[in-house]
């Protein structure tokens, strides 16, 4: 797989993520993730697929009803031929904001791994702080 395909994959990946918040559907949501995927972010530790999607599922129905993120990977970069290393910048809009202010704005490091049987690609590792 070349680095330009490899891309268009963590591409695809991360927008089937965003399509999934847009329909607030933590199952799928999660499902980008693998089995054994952390997410951190500041006062959040999720470990493993099934406290990612938990902690989205409430987030759905609390905090983040009728969010939108927003995401602009900056770099993507193959450290090994089945790893990707993805950094954006990153906010989050809350329902009724049209602009994402500039204490929710962040910086992402997310870490993909590609199965090589299958081809495809799955978040095993999201991290985010403040800008």
């Amino acid at each position: 797989m070349n680095s330009t395909d490899a891309g268009q994959g963590i591409r695809t990946v991360l927008d089937r993520l965003y399509s999934a918040w847009g329909d607030y559907d933590a199952d799928a949501f999660a499902a980008l993730y693998t089995e054994d995927a952390t997410v951190v972010m500041p006062g959040v530790f999720n470990d493993g697929r099934e406290e990612i999607r938990d902690y989205i599922a409430a987030a759905f129905e609390g905090p983040l009803k009728g969010s939108r993120p927003l995401d602009e990977p900056r770099r993507i970069r193959f450290p090994r031929p089945d790893t990707a290393v993805v950094v954006s910048e990153a906010g989050i809009l809350l329902a009724g904001e049209s602009e994402v202010p500039a204490d929710r704005h962040h910086r992402a490091t997310w870490v993909l791994v590609r199965d090589p049987a299958a081809g495809t690609w799955a978040i095993t590792s999201y991290h985010n702080a403040a800008v």
